[in-house]
């Protein structure tokens, strides 16, 4: 199993990263985009990313919004793998 991080690196980590927060257990960050389908194009960047890492976010999709949230359910929080699938999804998001 995973562990969980810390309140202090999960901070750490979010220094100089933009958008994302923490939201009680969980890594969330909102993207607009400029139409639907661009969103959904995004989102499906981020399936293809989650199943690599066999590690899937929640995503909610609000026509050229989508949010992410990211947690590790079995370590009951934020781990590892959450800032690093966050980064890619960034990554993504950036070369789109």
């Amino acid at each position: 199993m995973t562990e969980k991080l810390n309140k202090e690196s999960v901070q750490g980590w979010m220094k100089g990263r933009d958008g994302w927060s923490r939201k009680s257990n969980k890594l969330v960050k909102e993207f607009g985009f400029d139409s639907f389908r661009d969103s959904i194009v995004f989102v499906n960047r981020v399936a293809t990313l989650a199943d690599s890492a066999d590690h899937h976010p929640d995503i909610d999709i609000r026509y050229d919004q989508v949010t992410v949230s990211l947690s590790t359910h079995d370590a009951g929080g934020i781990t590892a793998k959450d800032l690093a699938l966050a980064e890619q999804i960034d990554f993504a998001t950036s070369a789109r």
